[in-house]
């Protein structure tokens, strides 16, 4: 017999900033899996094809939702870096030189190589970033005589990511659309003479919940790249090591976040449950005799991505495994998909059958 366990309170800061934690950290992770299981090269291309691809689904709708579309070319550019990684709690600086001249500049520490794990990427995997997003925005603007000038790289040593965007006197040829030079640097930052986003269109709560899906979008960009430069096969065991691993290693920090510090099969769905809602999916958790189950009405992750292939949602499943594992070792955790695209885990206590 089936019984409703509870549904999980509505999401709290820290239960978005958990999620945030939790996808920040996959995506630094399946790079460094990359550089280290497969080689730079390979890396660089991953890192390349995620940035083309969320450049070309976001940069011109989020130009317009941020009311950036009709300032000129190289501001609206550096704008548009400033806030939107402002929105996904990205520590960001911006100034304009001129119209055809715009800084931005990421200072330490860097969010996308998380912690200590900056010391093993690669310049050039850091590289196809700009190469990827920054280099085609005159592309997407169609606008040849825009390109972007890289004065310094974090991974390389600098005090931050930082370049302008500059409108030339002259079309720009694509091995120019992202130039690397020495010897500039951006002005002071001034955060009172920069662009600040309209708080009734961006209240409290809706800021909160953006923290979670800025992280949660890179991993789900991931997705279809991954499964198209390494196959089914290697999808699932480079994504499922490298979720595996980072649910293990931050169980402890998302646990405390969420404010669960019981142990055992239910306070584990119910983890599970808060996570996921905080990622905006519907949830339900109900128990039997099997153990606790959380069901997923869909999978907002893998939204606008179907179909999926399954070893993306068995890479995935191991960001659980691995947090239960640190949970509790003796536990086990089952997931389904149904035919219907709703998603199962139970948690099953030992000596349970799967």
């Amino acid at each position: 017999m089936t019984r409703p366990v509870g549904r999980p309170p509505d999401p709290s800061p820290a239960a978005h900033r958990a999620v945030s934690l939790l996808y920040q950290s996959l995506l630094t992770g399946l790079v460094l899996t990359l550089v280290t299981r497969r080689g730079e090269d390979q890396a660089a291309v991953l890192v390349f094809r995620l940035f083309r691809r969320q450049h070309l689904e976001k940069f011109r709708p989020g130009l317009t939702k941020l009311g950036l579309d009709r300032l000129p070319h190289a501001v609206a550019c550096a704008q548009y870096h400033y806030l939107s990684n402002q929105l996904g709690g990205v520590k960001t600086e911006y100034v304009a030189e001129s119209d055809r001249k715009a800084w931005v500049r990421y200072p330490p520490p860097r969010w996308i190589w998380h912690g200590a794990s900056i010391c093993g990427i690669p310049s050039r995997v850091n590289a196809a970033m700009l190469h990827g997003w920054h280099g085609h925005n005159g592309v997407t603007l169609g606008n040849p005589r825009l390109g972007f000038v890289c004065t310094g790289q974090t991974v390389d040593g600098d005090p931050g990511l930082e370049g302008y965007y500059l409108e030339h006197d002259r079309d720009v040829a694509p091995e120019e659309r992202v130039r690397f030079v020495r010897g500039e640097s951006m002005p002071p930052f001034d955060p009172a003479r920069a662009p600040r986003l309209d708080p009734l269109a961006w209240p409290a709560e809706r800021l909160d919940s953006v923290v979670s899906r800025y992280a949660m979008e890179y991993v789900r960009t991931a997705l279809p790249v991954l499964l198209e430069l390494r196959g089914p096969a290697d999808t699932r065991a480079l994504l499922g090591h490298a979720a595996r691993l980072v649910g293990m290693q931050l169980h402890d920090e998302t646990m405390r976040l969420l404010g669960v510090s019981e142990s055992g099969p239910e306070p584990f769905a119910r983890y599970l449950a808060a996570l996921f809602q905080a990622q905006g999916e519907a949830v339900e958790v109900d128990a039997d005799g099997r153990g606790p189950a959380v069901r997923l009405r869909g999978w907002r992750l893998a939204r606008g991505l179907e179909p999926v292939d399954p070893a993306a949602f068995d890479g995935w499943c191991e960001l659980w495994r691995g947090a239960l594992a640190a949970h509790d070792r003796r536990l086990r955790l089952e997931s389904s998909r149904e035919p219907g695209g709703d998603v199962v885990l139970r948690v099953l206590p030992p000596g349970s059958r799967a």
